[in-house]
């Protein structure tokens, strides 16, 4: 049996590439992994459907999700999010999207986080003796982080698609390159007080041809131990499995309407290395192809749970440009955290 071109063992042989990196997230600890921030994920709509986006994640939007989904653009593709995250951080990231027609399209991605201002501290005298301040030198510093990545995908058959993209990040955690520091007892030693390492993605995207139901899965970070200090720990290794369809509106599962107004629903499984195996949902209502509402839930997080956001389409000056919001909470003690995305489609 084959799929327009492609046979289901092909099909059966990509998903097993993804099942595959997907027994190395099994193999690592709760609690383990360093650059966290590869975690916090950018797009206004995705987060309001409770991360449930492997599916939905298309053009330049993709590089952040799954790499498959940035085979689905046509033109040129931007998009940009600004994140307010916890504790005075903020997050910004950006894509671009090219299609390079029969051969496929390209993208490349840069985010940057800024972790706000610190004051250093230390247990060495005056610093430790000074009643007003104990441990205070006065000297404050501002830890960063930042990713850059390309990714190549290319539609194998009108249903199929697959995406593989290559990122370099790195996160320091203090001004200098490297500081003094007690490594083990009596013994002082200069430490670096940054990490880097060079990770890859892998997704498939694929239209079962039964109504609206796509599939999708991917593997996000995967790559080598980073190096702080003295000590190497994995990085967040993320797969994810999802199944999206349209319930109301043209082709849909449940009624099938005329018009463009639609409700949609997806559910993402997520395996991150240091965690248990936690679900994403999200619902989407486009009324008129202009106005979107979505919400979504996370199942099995410490914190987070419900997410909400809107979002317009509209277009200006012959660009159609888009603008979306979520919001979601993070519990009483770590608060609310807000997104917001703008994406343009160029001819």
């Amino acid at each position: 049996m084959r799929i327009t071109g492609i046979s289901w063992k092909s099909f059966v042989a990509a998903a097993a590439a993804c099942l595959l990196l997907h027994s190395a997230v099994l193999a690592q600890k709760v609690g383990s992994t360093s650059m966290q921030f590869l975690k916090v994920m950018p797009s206004a709509r995705a987060t309001a459907l409770g991360e449930a986006y492997s599916v939905w994640a298309s053009g330049a939007e993709a590089l952040f999700w799954n790499p498959g989904g940035l085979a689905t653009v046509k033109n040129h593709e931007f998009s940009v999010t600004y994140i307010d995250w916890i504790f005075d951080t903020h997050q910004g990231a950006l894509s671009y999207a090219l299609s390079l027609d029969d051969l496929g399209a390209v993208g490349i991605q840069v985010q940057y986080v800024d972790f706000g201002v610190f004051e250093e501290t230390t247990n060495a005298r005056p610093y430790i003796s000074d009643p007003d301040n104990p441990g205070l030198t006065g000297r404050t510093f501002r830890p960063f982080s930042f990713l850059v990545g390309a990714t190549y995908a290319r539609n194998l058959t009108e249903r199929f698609s697959v995406g593989l993209g290559v990122k370099y990040a790195r996160e320091s955690l203090f001004t200098g390159q490297s500081v003094s520091a007690i490594v083990s007892q009596g013994v002082i030693q200069d430490v670096k007080t940054w990490a880097d390492g060079v990770l890859f993605d892998f997704g498939i995207r694929y239209n079962t041809g039964f109504r609206s139901i796509h599939i999708a899965s991917s593997v996000q970070n995967f790559g080598a131990d980073v190096t702080y200090a003295n000590e190497s720990n994995p990085v967040p290794l993320l797969f994810r499995f999802g199944i999206a369809a349209d319930l109301i509106g043209g082709n849909a599962l449940l009624f099938q309407t005329e018009g463009e107004n639609r409700l949609r629903m997806a559910f993402d499984l997520f395996h991150p290395n240091d965690y248990s195996q936690q679900g994403h949902l999200g619902v989407e209502y486009e009324f008129a192809s202009s106005f979107a509402l979505r919400g979504g839930y996370k199942f099995n997080y410490d914190y987070e749970g419900l997410t909400f956001g809107g979002g317009i389409r509209q277009v200006i000056g012959g660009v159609p440009l888009s603008v979306d919001y979520s919001y979601g909470s993070m519990g009483t003690y770590l608060g609310k955290v807000q997104r917001i995305s703008v994406g343009a489609t160029l001819p």
